[in-house]
């Protein structure tokens, strides 16, 4: 019978305790002088530069760093200084909060449009502001879902979702024109089709498409960090979106504003290129180990919950499952961090909003330094194997997830 509770346990404050244990082993294997290598496909350093740090105070970084970060915001979405601005929020989370509780009244109706399925936060913030979320599948759904709902305050379009599927062009281009004769305003949850969008699939960027407002985070895919929200749009909206995250403590600090500037500057979409193709010669390598159990779409490869569960069986000759599919991927993370130093996104702070073990935008020099594409596909061959041998010891798997920190 699957043990439920490993999916459950948590600090008194509901953060995952595993979270905690992951933490454990990267701080052991640095004390060490064992490596610990970013494979998340997220980048969340502070990349001011010399020159900066002198400037790093609220009144000044303010004052000589947000013209130069808004014209560098707005050319990253697409948009005008004539009639966009743009602002920084604490988190991507924040933004899509603010502009939520600034958009949609209490009693209306969120309308999303996603390639699968909206991000969480989206939900939350409907939630929050005292609207009714309706999430849709592509044109079609929203088409339909158009005609049938009533009173719908905000159409939130998220082009690339968290599985990594991307609304086509025209599909794009015609959900915005179908919310647009309705009057309707327009947020895109861009996270991170801002950058994937224009340099894999040749699409507009995000404020090219003539939405009202859109918004990105800077940890993703091209950008170096910090981990901030960027949100731009028509002006008047903007205003009222960055008075609402004032008043709730939602904006980024002047302080940060340098980091967020480099970062923009830095964008090259060459770069999203790269990390796509280095992670496309991982995928390869996988495929030669686990055959089609590894999912390829046009920018990631994956290794589904489901699969990753049924192979640990296959392999510890286990006839009902040891644990639920979500905690099978964390138990092969927590071994390729603990054994490899393999940092996976699942482990990147909170864990994502999909249980497969995601090999994504993985940058070329960690994965030189790492050993190759082959080795890394080694290392995720034997955290199935070890996972499988740990699922047959008792407790196996709850010591390799909870008790880390006490073993010695």
């Amino acid at each position: 019978m699957t043990d439920t509770s490993l999916v459950t346990k948590t600090d008194r404050f509901g953060n995952p305790i595993k979270i905690t244990e992951a933490h454990h082993v990267i701080r052991t294997r640095l004390s060490a002088g064992e490596g610990v290598f970013n494979f998340s496909g997220l980048e969340r350093a502070y990349p001011a530069g010399t020159d900066d740090i002198g400037n790093l105070d609220d009144e000044t970084a303010s004052a000589i760093y947000e013209e130069g970060f808004r014209k560098a915001a707005l050319r990253h979405l697409g948009g005008s200084s004539l009639v966009h601005d743009a602002f920084l929020a604490n988190r991507l989370t924040a933004a899509t909060m603010a502009t939520h509780l600034t958009m949609v009244k209490p009693g209306q109706t969120v309308l999303g449009v996603a390639p699968s399925y909206s991000h969480p936060t989206v939900i939350r913030a409907a939630n929050l502001a005292g609207g009714r979320f309706a999430g849709t599948t592509g044109l079609r759904e929203f088409a339909a879902a158009l005609d049938a709902e009533r009173n719908i305050g905000l159409v939130v379009v998220t082009r690339l979702a968290v599985t990594y599927d991307i609304i086509e062009t025209d599909d794009l281009k015609a959900i915005v024109g179908l919310a647009q004769g309705r009057g309707l305003p327009i947020y895109v949850d861009d996270a991170g089709g801002a950058r994937v969008g224009p340099a894999i699939f040749g699409q507009p960027k995000s404020l090219e498409l003539g939405v009202d407002i859109a918004a990105t985070g800077l940890d993703k895919y091209g950008v170096f960090g910090p981990r901030f929200g960027l949100l731009g749009g028509k002006r008047e909206l903007v205003a009222r979106i960055r008075s609402k995250a004032w008043q709730l403590g939602l904006e980024a600090r002047p302080i940060f504003l340098p980091a967020a500037l480099r970062s923009l500057q830095r964008y090259d979409p060459k770069r999203v290129k790269t990390l796509v193709q280095t992670t496309k010669e991982v995928g390869n390598e996988l495929k030669k180990i686990l055959g089609n159990r590894v999912h390829d779409n046009p920018i990631t490869s994956q290794l589904l919950a489901e699969d990753i569960l049924e192979l640990i069986m296959e392999r510890g000759n286990i006839s009902e499952p040891p644990m639920v599919p979500y905690e099978a991927t964390a138990a092969v993370a927590m071994n390729l961090l603990k054994d490899h130093g393999i940092v996976t996104v699942h482990f990147a702070g909170v864990p994502p909003g999909t249980s497969a073990l995601l090999i994504k935008f993985v940058p070329p020099e960690t994965l030189q330094k790492f050993g190759g594409a082959k080795k890394f596909a080694q290392a995720v061959d034997s955290s199935i194997t070890k996972a499988a041998q740990q699922s047959s010891e008792p407790d196996g798997i709850r010591r390799l997830l909870y008790d880390v920190g006490n073993k010695a």
